[in-house]
């Protein structure tokens, strides 16, 4: 299945998954009265009103090229994150309020409904699901929006959990429980929405990817025989996806043949490594003496982590 059409069914089924939810729990609450139950169906509302964003969002990432976008449009999906992020930090937000309003009038609702214990613990096991099933997705195709999806999703069962145990706890005679959960719930929905900020964040203001791919990088360029040094690497994110730019060496002697045969090798090169999009690179003759110490490649060529299969081992060039 293609990464469109997978982006795709994985928003509908969340989507599907909260508007059961949300009628599910807003059915108990409505004859239970219970805040922790009551914020449990406010969560999943929200939650199904962000996923019809998302998938909105999903279906403008996943379009095909055109003479506007030529790149594509999946540089829009870390602004579908941060659409996510937006819905998580609303639901702690509503949460939060509505448990400290009610500690402090004294007006704690709780029930001990076996039905508010079923739905609580069915929506927990739904949620747990939807979060290994995002993860999973997000993996295989690299999708920050489903990295989102996942992490709220996570964030949901120990909402349920927390709500559950606020019923459980009136069940017992503490009702006060019930907007104690409520209230821890809103502190791990807020955080979740920080974590969503966090990771998306470098995508649009462009951030370095990690250490490991830039060292992949940079062997893939000093892998071809006829490079003898390479500086000035420099990769950063646009959108979701990765630009790189470097600076090679080659013998002086290279015919235009030769040098434009060696710069589209190692372009082709690096642009196998996944997620990475563009890749520029500048042919400096050896010989003018143009090469310059770079403290960046020369820490990332002398990395320990464990090399792929397809990356000899390789040096940094003169120095």
């Amino acid at each position: 299945m293609s990464r469109a059409s997978a982006v795709r069914r994985i928003g509908l089924v969340v989507l599907a998954a909260n508007v059961v939810l949300a009628a599910a729990k807003g059915w108990v609450w409505l004859g239970t009265g219970s805040l922790a139950v009551g914020s449990e169906a406010a969560n999943s509302l929200v939650d199904a009103v962000y996923a019809t964003v998302v998938l909105a969002g999903l279906y403008l990432t996943t379009q095909p090229p055109d003479s506007e976008h030529p790149h594509g449009h999946e540089r829009i999906e870390p602004f579908v994150a941060l659409a996510i992020a937006l819905g998580i930090f609303l639901t702690g937000g509503t949460v939060l309020f509505q448990s400290v309003s009610a500690i402090l009038s004294d007006t704690v609702t709780a029930t001990e409904s076996p039905t508010a214990i079923a739905v609580l613990g069915g929506a927990a096991l739904v949620k747990a699901g939807l979060y290994r099933y995002s993860l999973s997705a997000s993996n295989t195709h690299d999708s920050p929006a489903l990295a989102a999806t996942a992490l709220d999703n996570r964030n949901d069962v120990l909402t349920a959990g927390a709500a559950l145990f606020g019923v459980l706890g009136a069940r017992f005679g503490v009702p006060l429980l019930d907007p104690l959960a409520a209230a821890l719930v809103s502190v791990g929905i807020l955080y979740t929405g920080v974590e969503v900020v966090r990771d998306n964040v470098p995508y649009l203001v462009g951030g370095a990817p990690s250490e490991t791919l830039q060292r992949r990088i940079l062997r893939r360029a000093l892998a071809h025989p006829d490079v003898e040094g390479a500086h000035d690497v420099i990769a950063h994110y646009v959108g979701p996806e990765i630009d790189v730019s470097l600076h090679i060496e080659v013998e002086g002697d290279r015919t235009l043949r030769e040098a434009h045969a060696i710069e589209s090798a190692v372009v082709e090169s690096i642009r196998a490594l996944e997620r990475v999009d563009d890749v520029f690179v500048h042919i400096d003759p050896k010989e003018l003496g143009e090469w310059k110490r770079d403290p960046t490649t020369d820490r990332l060529v002398r990395g320990t982590d464990e090399r792929p299969d397809d990356e000899p081992k390789v040096d940094g060039g003169r120095g």
